[in-house]
């Protein structure tokens, strides 16, 4: 009996190469997540009742994720048309009115109505469910545009939701392959801001660095030791709130003063970049008193 051997996908010419990205699996994403979170939820005293609601909401994530048909691809021709230009395929300007997307935030506004939640996110959840069209596209617009007013946090929260949700769904169905870098920090699939950035193993590469989309939650390949922000590798720096051995760290650049969190997933593959995210709380609170600007960005995290 004879096998063939498949080619490895990172070896170029003999030489590992890191594939420029990992698109997202909406049926497993968001159950992992959930997992992570309620895990995290069980192992901090503070964060735990926050924590454990997140792990609610990600859960209704994937139950809904689960249940949803197949959604429709982008025309090849806007793929083509994206690629030629150096631009990410999916065009976040004209999302905020997508009536797809707007039927699934209705559906995880009506859903959500089941969780248990604090007073305050009941409140929000309420004002949404009964906000007008204008309302709803300026809290999808915001999300859209990476940004969150700190006087409306919570109404966001829910809107996030279906962002993450339609966007991830959007994103499952391109080619990785096609996909081109656009600059540093910019998701290739949608154009957004990264939550984080972790290392890991792909293959026979050991410590290459993956940022993680904060709506689409594709994940593509940074440089190690370079701002996320502003692309810089000439000042940056490394801080956490445990030790030098600690697996979620913040990497501080002092050429734009902004930092965003990197996760060690080689020593820790358990790590998820957005619940942990969430759950090493206390590294934003130390960088907040430092004056320095979170670059990343992370619905969950809007407000602290």
């Amino acid at each position: 009996m004879t096998s063939t051997v498949q080619p490895d996908p990172t070896v170029i010419g003999g030489v590992p190469q890191a594939p420029l990205a990992f698109l997202p699996n909406p049926a497993r994403l968001f159950g992992t997540r959930a997992r992570r979170f309620e895990f995290l939820s069980q192992h901090s005293e503070n964060l735990g009742p926050y924590l454990e609601f997140l792990g609610r909401l990600v859960a209704l994530q994937d139950r809904i994720a689960r249940d949803l048909p197949q959604v429709t691809p982008l025309p090849r021709d806007r793929i083509e048309l994206a690629r030629e230009s150096r631009m990410p395929p999916i065009d976040r300007a004209k999302l905020a009115t997508d009536p797809d997307l707007h039927i699934l935030l209705d559906r995880v506004l009506s859903e959500a109505q089941s969780i248990e939640m604090p007073e305050e996110a009941r409140l929000a959840l309420s004002a949404v469910t009964a906000a007008g069209v204008a309302d709803r596209h300026w809290l999808v617009e915001n999300l859209l545009a990476d940004q969150i007013p700190e006087d409306s946090v919570a109404p966001h929260l829910f809107v996030a939701l279906a962002v993450q949700l339609h966007l991830s769904r959007l994103a499952a169905t391109l080619d990785a392959d096609a996909l081109v870098p656009i600059r540093t920090g910019v998701c290739p699939s949608c154009g957004g801001r990264p939550a984080t950035s972790s290392i890991t193993t792909v293959g026979q590469l050991e410590g290459v660095r993956y940022a993680t989309c904060a709506c689409c939650q594709t994940r593509w390949n940074e440089v190690r030791v370079t701002c996320l922000c502003c692309g810089s590798n000439e000042e940056i720096s490394y801080r956490s709130v445990e030790t030098a051995e600690a697996t979620v760290r913040a990497e501080e650049c002092a050429k734009c003063d902004h930092w965003v969190k990197i996760l060690t997933q080689s020593s820790n593959p358990s790590l998820e970049p957005i619940a942990d995210d969430v759950g090493s709380l206390g590294l934003d609170l130390l960088m907040k008193d430092k004056g320095i600007a979170r670059g990343g960005f992370n619905p969950f995290l809007a407000g602290f």
